[in-house]
């Protein structure tokens, strides 16, 4: 056990962006003391040089884990994503160099979903405009223009995990539910599939979207898509930024083409609440912006805090990978009593033949082994009865296509 406790403390974990205490307690709890936390994202430079020494670093969504600052981290052996979205990280840079990657895809949709059927009452109510006027000391009490959400209809726009909640909020407060999703998605209580994106632009009072970062949703909705909105219709994005034309939706709300508004997230966002934001939407009453707060709950924060450093302990303390989304999925057990060594590799025939070649050369008897490989990566842990020596290692680290070689007491 002190052996064990002693290359725990070797470990660095590096937190960034105030990742919630709930992360130490859960690192605490697994053995980690050796944690280095920043309240918010680093500079390109500073985060370069405080990375160089991390095993392990943690971040939100300001932090660019871009494939210059991967190489420039030697020692790196996993990376958490405070929250559900990767696309601030290059993926394809952390399998080359044989790192996971882990995120939380389930812990604050609860926290998403809340806000936008919150924004979804506002918006039909006419909120927004109203407070925007009294505060300039204008009284508008009237009901023209604000409606109930009961016996409307919400189209959620990618029927994931948020969508699918949200979809069941709305449905208890009385709405009819349709959604698009480019796979096919079984619906959850009463909620409708569309065949396509344009019929539920159609028909819905009010559209939400929930869909990844991907090319195929840059720009998702433009002016077209604006303009196959129903007259008086609302949009509400707390995905992705990139999705939303935000030039056209401002057009389109100075216009009176669509009703009313509520942003979330943005192409461009400040580093920093000390930065000046900026967007064609300032200054519209109608639209609700708000600061990529769709996860920013204390519940939410609390939850996903526990979850992905327990993803990373799990990871350094058996290598198990379960729920990497840049990484073959292995579930393992516990190895008392054994030594662990993980192999990460170019998924390339002949690797494994030669992996168990320089066990036999080397007399270890291997007494348990896991594979599983996706795409161009592949991923075997083997747990062997007998001490290893320095050669082995180093004999798995020159086989051809190997990306990276550890060892687990």
């Amino acid at each position: 056990m002190k052996q064990q406790s002693l290359q725990k403390s070797k470990i660095k974990f590096l937190l960034l962006e105030g990742i919630h205490p709930s992360a130490l307690d859960a690192l605490a709890k697994a053995g980690y003391d050796n944690v280095v936390c920043y309240p918010k994202a680093l500079p390109t430079e500073e985060l370069m040089a405080e990375i160089r020494d991390a095993h392990f670093v943690g971040i939100r969504s300001r932090t660019q884990l871009s494939a210059e600052v991967i190489e420039a981290a030697p020692r790196l052996v996993a990376i958490g994503c405070f929250c559900i979205g990767t696309n601030q990280v290059d993926l394809e840079a952390a399998s080359r160099n044989g790192i996971p990657v882990f995120n939380a895809p389930f812990s604050n949709t609860r926290s998403v979903a809340e806000l936008v059927m919150a924004e979804v009452i506002l918006l039909l109510r006419g909120v927004p405009q109203r407070s925007a006027a009294a505060h300039r000391g204008q009284w508008q009490k009237t009901a023209e223009g604000s409606h109930e959400c009961r016996g409307k209809t919400l189209g959620i726009i990618g029927y994931g995990n948020i969508g699918m909640q949200l979809g069941v909020i709305a449905e208890g407060l009385g709405m009819k539910v349709i959604y698009f999703d480019v796979e096919s998605k079984l619906p959850l209580g009463n909620a409708q599939p569309k065949a396509t994106l344009s019929s539920l632009l159609e028909d819905a009072h009010v559209v939400s979207l929930h869909v990844p970062q991907h090319a195929s949703t840059e720009l998702l909705i433009g002016s077209n898509e604006i303009a196959k909105l129903r007259q008086g219709a609302m949009l509400i994005n707390a995905s992705r930024g990139n999705v939303v034309d935000l030039d056209a939706l401002a057009e389109a709300l100075r216009s009176g083409c669509i009703g009313g508004a509520a942003i979330d997230v943005f192409p461009v966002e400040p580093r920093s609440n000390n930065d000046e934001f900026l967007s064609p939407l300032r200054g519209l009453d109608q639209c609700i912006l708000t600061p990529h707060i769709g996860g920013s709950t204390e519940e939410a924060q609390e939850n996903i805090g526990v979850e992905v450093a327990e993803k990373l302990t799990r990871y350094s303390d058996n290598g198990t990978t379960t729920s990497a989304v840049n990484f073959p999925e292995v579930a393992l057990p516990e190895h008392d009593g054994k030594h662990r060594l993980l192999h990460v590799h170019q998924n390339i025939p002949g690797v494994m033949s030669a992996i168990n070649q320089v066990f036999s050369e080397n007399n270890v008897n291997v007494s348990g082994q896991y594979l599983q490989t996706m795409g161009d990566t592949g991923y075997v842990v083997i747990d062997i009865e007998a001490d290893y020596s320095k050669a082995l290692i180093t004999s798995l680290t020159a086989i051809e296509g190997t990306l990276r070689t550890r060892v687990l007491f």
